[in-house]
């Protein structure tokens, strides 16, 4: 019976989450300073009746829906702090429990409106980047995959650099939250982008890059409304050599010279209600080079257009239902328009119940429509659906998850 639903819902997960327990309240001090440990983990399980999802073999139902982290950060001075996070996580084929530095930088700061950070810093993009890993502040189960990949997560979680931040008053006005950063991009080699790849006939051997941007948030004088809006360059050099096809054995590389996303998001909380909403633009340019073309590049120019839109209500203090739309288009000269081929849309239905201030269980439910362009990673790969991907798909995710 579907893998007797995920084996009991994966049960030995949950005996490890009951060790987690243990964990919780565990700060210490070190130099007579306190050490702040946290994290999480969660089981999932999804069902699909047509395609499936994220590298997990959700047609016949699947519990390879695995994460957890531990996170430890400690204040050195009053405005000098540290802190790291390692990550972990099986969701199918991406990353099998390969151990993850998710962050670890240090953080100065100077005064309200002005601090600075260096290491692998969490990115600030959009309403949920910087959050991806703190599974207990989100209603869903699944984020908007339009605009949060979770096979891209390392991806755009973090970068490599410093950060410039502070917070603005505007008095009347509210205030004003503000990152501005730069650094080299994350990548790795059990996610989406090689995947992807590799499902076109094209091993990527090496992936790099860098990113600079900012982020801005006003906190308005309307209570409850907050509004924000982000820019950043994202470049990426890959190389490799082709698989199959006509150019099978031959060398590549592929350059954007740079991506240029950008991003509008709010967020509204009145009583019981909160709504939210977010815009993500990128438009690309991609070189693709080889000694079998000769000295001249070969020009692909595409773009993405993504958003979604959330309403959640709390029913009471421990129970909360939400729905949202997202929807993800590709404008790819390559691919015709108006296609499966070029859009997903998914229409979501969320039930989270608290059970405690540490344990939340989710059920939902996913109604998507198309599998996205050949050209980017977005849940669907043919090496996981080699008798060809359907234009719809309904989804069940169940979640439990635990922090301490």
């Amino acid at each position: 019976m579907r893998q007797v639903i995920g084996r009991i819902f994966a049960a030995g997960t949950l005996s490890a989450f009951a060790l987690s327990i243990s964990l919780h309240a565990q700060d210490f001090k070190f130099l007579n300073r306190p050490v702040q440990v946290h994290g999480f983990a969660s089981q999932g399980y999804a069902y699909s009746n047509e395609n499936n999802f994220l590298t997990m073999d959700t047609s016949h139902g699947s519990p390879a829906f695995t994460e957890g982290a531990l996170n430890l950060s400690m204040p050195i001075t009053d405005k000098f702090r540290v802190g790291g996070q390692g990550y972990t996580r099986k969701i199918g084929s991406l990353d099998d429990f390969k151990p993850q530095l998710d962050w670890a930088y240090g953080d100065y700061k100077f005064a309200r409106w002005f601090g600075v950070r260096g290491g692998k810093v969490k990115t600030a993009m959009g309403l949920y980047n910087d959050t991806q890993d703190m599974e207990f502040l989100h209603t869903w189960a699944l984020l908007p995959q339009s605009v949060y990949p979770t096979d891209l997560r390392t991806t755009f979680i973090a970068h490599t650099g410093g950060d410039v931040y502070g917070q603005l008053s505007l008095k009347k006005a509210g205030r004003v939250d503000y990152t501005a950063y730069g650094g080299l991009r994350t990548y790795d080699s059990r996610e989406g982008y090689y995947y992807y790849s590799l499902a076109n006939g094209f091993n990527i051997l090496a992936i790099s890059g860098h990113t600079e941007g900012f982020d801005l948030k006003w906190a308005s004088p309307v209570k409850g409304l907050m509004l924000g809006s982000s820019w950043a360059n994202l470049t990426t050099h890959r190389s490799g050599k082709w698989i199959t096809g006509p150019f099978a054995g031959g060398a590549y590389t592929i350059d954007t010279p740079p991506d240029r996303v950008s991003v509008g998001y709010g967020d509204y909380n009145r009583g019981r209600w909160e709504f939210s909403s977010e815009y993500r633009s990128t438009l690309e340019d991609l070189a693709i080079r080889s000694p079998l073309f000769g000295p001249t590049a070969y020009m692909l120019n595409q773009s993405t257009e993504a958003w979604f839109a959330t309403a959640a209500y709390h029913v009471t203090p421990k129970l909360q239902v939400g729905v949202y739309h997202s929807n993800v288009h590709e404008d790819n000269p390559n691919n015709p328009k108006n296609t499966a081929s070029n859009h997903i849309t998914d229409e979501v239905g969320t039930a989270r119940y608290d059970v405690n201030s540490h344990w939340e269980v989710k059920a939902e439910g996913h109604f998507m429509d198309g599998y996205g362009d050949i050209y980017s990673a977005q849940g669907f790969y043919s090496q996981w659906n080699p008798q060809g991907l359907k234009p719809k798909t309904n989804m069940l995710v169940l979640k439990a998850a635990f922090n301490f």
